[in-house]
């Protein structure tokens, strides 16, 4: 992509941000006030600064890095992280619905917000020293920093115990080698939280700082999803990374599947962001469109779909307080968190399906969001663990298998 079109100015779109969320069952009623003055203030902020641009963000696959001090702005950057550290210091609740307003605007935004608080300064707060949350996690919560996550490799997704990236004890420093492959907000981050393995095999937490000797992170192109999202990879060809940067409080793959939990509650509660979108814009064309002399709601072909979508949307919103719940409480299982991601990641996927179907031929233009929601969805299937793994995590547990 020439880099004079990725720069151009973004061109503001004319369509008015009308969204307002179904509510059906009253959810809203076992809101605190508090919460719902966040979720106010965040929809503002997804109303102002992302809807009236995303499309184009979109179409140009440009990652606008400018939002990543807004998003520190407004607190989206770890938001459950206390506040002596730069965090927001509020409940799961909460940021379930921070996530949630983000992802109504766009997929890839959230991304970029539930990685740097689920996925990079979680781990730091939960396993790092008091020296390294008070070195990171203040720039992180305010967006002076962006960080990314490295899990993934080009051989190891799903199976993330088989990774190959390593680091040797040099005596004054660790000696990092390996690559990881489509992380989100690489090509921008200032650190990486990296997951490797010492000579022994048991896998540990390193903050690798962008400007360390060998470490490099080339850009991904070509993505059809999450196109407004910066992804990347990372490379180490023997960088020095010092001891202090390693995380002591926790190695072993459980590690970072901790790390996934937190940010796959996140994706739970986004998805459903993008179906209620998805949702209230085909209500609305249904409403407008006019076939056969009457608007296209009339027909009850239209209303059975409508009536699906606002179903399945009414129960992830129930899920997703549930969950809310159990993780204020410290109770949420990983398999708990799974369900839901699975569960709501297919909502969102048939509801954007059907939405797309509801506005016809315009459900394929960028003068609507469903088939950006569309191929979004599709993805969110895959990372941070797809539905089939989810899945696993799900029955295993009920049939007490490990």
């Amino acid at each position: 992509m020439a880099s004079h079109t990725a720069d151009a100015p973004a061109r503001k779109s004319l369509k008015q941000d009308l969204f307002e969320h179904p509510d059906f069952y009253g959810i809203d009623e076992l809101l605190t006030e508090e919460q719902k003055l966040i979720r106010s203030s965040i929809r503002d902020f997804v109303k102002k600064e992302i809807s009236p641009y995303i499309e184009d963000w979109a179409q140009r696959a440009y990652f606008p890095y400018e939002i990543v001090k807004r998003f520190g702005e407004i607190g989206a950057f770890g938001p459950t992280i206390p506040a002596e550290y730069g965090g927001g210091g509020l409940d799961y609740i909460s940021y379930g619905l921070i996530m949630q307003e983000i992802e109504r605007g766009d997929s890839g935004m959230r991304s970029t917000a539930s990685v740097q608080g689920s996925l990079v300064m979680y781990p730091i707060y939960k396993f790092g020293t008091e020296e390294q949350r008070k070195k990171y996690l203040p720039k992180l919560a305010s967006g002076e920093w962006l960080g990314c996550f490295g899990l993934t490799e080009p051989d190891y997704g799903s199976n993330p115990g088989g990774m190959v990236t390593n680091f040797k004890d040099m005596g004054d420093y660790y000696l990092l080698n390996g690559a990881k492959m489509w992380i989100s907000n690489a090509p921008k981050a200032d650190i990486a939280v990296v997951w490797a393995k010492n000579e022994q095999g048991r896998i540990h937490g390193l903050i690798v700082e962008r400007g360390m000797p060998g470490f490099t992170t080339p850009e991904t192109h070509g993505k059809w999803s999450l196109r407004a999202s910066a992804t990347g990879e990372l490379v180490f060809d023997n960088v020095k990374v010092p001891k202090e940067n390693l995380l002591p409080g926790k190695s072993g793959l459980g590690a970072p599947m901790m790390c996934l939990d937190s940010a796959r509650y996140g994706i739970a509660w986004g998805a459903i962001g993008a179906a209620m979108d998805c949702y209230e814009s085909a209500r609305r064309y249904a409403l407008e469109r006019i076939q056969f002399d009457k608007p296209i709601a009339s027909f009850q072909l239209i209303q059975k779909k409508l009536a699906e979508m606002l179903t399945e949307i009414t129960k992830a919103q129930l899920l997703n307080w549930r969950l809310g719940v159990l993780m204020n409480e410290g109770k949420a299982t990983t398999a708990q968190i799974s369900m839901a991601k699975r569960n709501n990641v297919q909502v969102a996927l048939e509801i954007a399906r059907e939405a797309r179907q509801i506005h016809g031929g315009m459900g394929y233009s960028k003068e609507l969001p469903v088939e950006r929601y569309y191929r979004d969805a599709r993805i969110t299937r895959i990372y941070e663990g797809t539905s089939e793994i989810q899945r696993l995590v799900i029955s295993r547990l009920e049939l007490g298998l490990r």
